[in-house]
């Protein structure tokens, strides 16, 4: 870029691993000179970030080791995760000035993204930006690949999902209910129960943290038992799910929330259930199932047209409020979705 200039570039560092649950600590806010251009013959592109995505994978990379499919972040570099940015120069021949994309970007204001190979250009231009972090972007498809290629459901089955108001767990509960299920969710407020009652269009919802035994509260909403489960919780939860899944249930472990930061998980008892009840219980990763994405984005966009799917986030403004946004996703501080907008324009 000719004429290119040197600007002030926010940033969010990670400052240390964890211990335990991720606290504001583990993250340092710094702001740094950043030259506006691209060099001749990287094939790199630079982007403005207008929306970060707080997601709870990115928990696992702030421990030194876990042995995952993702390393963990580096301590004194500036945390990643998946965003929606605007093109300012390129190399690339695939992505020009102006361009809107989404796709793994720094926690910044301006990143030089030098692997562009799961940045992708934003070509529909009727949904909201942020909606691409969550609806139409990894935890959309996370629900879509998870709820049709793990659970295999037929119409009219009963379905559990936990964690429900969540990024991921809101939709898996309106896909299936559009499958002709009965579905019931499970949330940590009475303000989200009634989200998912009278907005996201749950047959039934309850506060978790109102039930003294899960058992109980399970077989009050699934007298004759479970088809599916939606894990996103883990710990007490799953064992009390275990005990009411039907013959030939399936399980789709999409999460553990509940073992987030804690030194000695909580065990499974009821593990024997997945034995004589036949139970199939499989975790999953989204880019297992990356040939699914331009269905999963062309049937999910017309669902939001149509109105039979909605979506519910909790916008965090300015990246100095990134890492509260963040660490509040652990305790349940976020209603829907958890977005950081990085700028307007």
């Amino acid at each position: 870029m000719e004429g290119a200039k040197t600007v002030r570039n926010k940033q969010v560092l990670f400052r240390r691993f964890l211990t335990g649950a991720p606290t504001e600590e583990n993250m340092q806010l710094r702001t740094a000179e950043a030259e506006l251009r691209v060099q001749a013959g990287s094939g790199a592109v630079l982007v403005k970030n207008l929306f970060l995505s707080c997601d709870p994978y990115m928990r696992g990379r702030m421990r030194e080791y876990y042995g995952s499919y993702i390393p963990p972040f580096q301590v004194g570099k500036v945390i990643e995760g998946f965003g929606v940015s605007k093109v300012i120069d390129s190399d690339n021949p695939n992505f020009s000035v102006d361009d809107i994309v989404y796709g793994i970007t720094g926690w910044e204001e301006y990143t030089l993204i030098l692997k562009v190979e799961g940045l992708r250009k934003i070509e529909i231009s009727d949904i909201p930006l942020s909606y691409y972090l969550g609806l139409l972007g990894m935890p959309g498809f996370t629900a879509y690949a998870g709820f049709y290629e793990v659970c295999s459901p037929k119409n009219g089955e009963l379905v559990f999902v936990s964690a429900a108001s969540g990024a991921v767990g809101q939709l898996v509960g309106q896909l299936a209910k559009l499958n002709g299920c009965f579905v019931v969710g499970s949330a940590g407020s009475n303000l989200k129960v009634d989200l998912l009652k009278n907005k996201l269009g749950f047959d039934e919802a309850f506060n978790y943290k109102d039930e003294p035994d899960l058992d109980l509260a399970l077989k009050r909403y699934f007298p004759s038992g479970i088809d599916i489960y939606f894990e996103n919780v883990g710990g007490r939860m799953l064992d009390a799910v275990l005990l009411n899944m039907r013959p030939h249930g399936r399980i789709a472990v999409c999460g553990l929330v509940s073992q987030n930061g804690v030194s000695d998980p909580e065990g499974i008892r009821n593990l024997s259930c997945l034995i004589f009840k036949r139970i199939r219980m499989q975790g999953f990763l989204q880019s297992d199932y990356l040939h699914l994405f331009p269905e999963f984005l062309s049937k999910m966009a017309e669902y939001y047209r149509q109105g039979k799917i909605v979506y519910i986030e909790d916008i965090a403004e300015g990246l100095e409020n990134a890492p509260k946004a963040f660490v509040g996703l652990f305790s349940g501080r976020n209603t829907g979705k958890q977005v950081v907008c990085v700028s307007s324009d």
